[in-house]
């Protein structure tokens, strides 16, 4: 056996090829640009919150990628971004809220659009929606330590 074969069969009984790793890798870069230089921060609320494209490449790679790429750009991508830019209490809570949207909203519309319509698109965005809600909620109410300031930030997220 020669070394690429070698290379090639232990790539492919790891079930993860270089270019799938290249691709999460480029879309949780992605995902960290559009999310720290294409954004809008709010003056409401007790934190200000943040209106960003990071979900942008998020949900692209989500829909051709499917649910193991969106969760990776979404937890790393946009966990990245709250680690680097001073949000670094949120970082755990990103990680875990923007990794779920990433797999649902894959694991909703990946092959689904051309054979079944919109509707998938549709059910992919309320269910990211509520994820975004009901998570960053339940931070907001870690983190503050008070169930009724967060519903403050509800509005940004709703437009996010």
């Amino acid at each position: 056996m020669s070394m690429n074969t070698k290379q090639a069969a232990a790539a492919a009984k790891s079930g993860y090829s270089t270019k799938e790793l290249v691709l999460d890798a480029m879309f949780i870069a992605l995902t960290y640009v559009f999310t720290a230089f294409v954004n809008v921060r709010l003056p409401i609320a007790a934190n200000g919150g943040l209106i960003h494209l990071g979900n942008v490449p998020l949900f692209i790679c989500a829909i051709l990628l499917g649910k193991r790429t969106g969760m990776l750009a979404g937890a790393f991508g946009m966990g990245l971004f709250d680690l680097l830019s001073g949000w670094t209490a949120w970082a755990p809570f990103t990680f875990v809220i923007c990794g779920l949207i990433g797999f649902t909203y894959g694991l909703i519309t990946k092959g689904k659009y051309e054979t079944r319509g919109i509707s998938f698109q549709i059910a992919a965005v309320v269910a990211a929606v509520v994820i975004k809600v009901v998570g960053y909620y339940i931070a907001e109410v870690i983190i503050y330590h008070n169930l009724f300031a967060p519903v403050a930030s509800i509005p940004g997220n709703l437009v996010q």
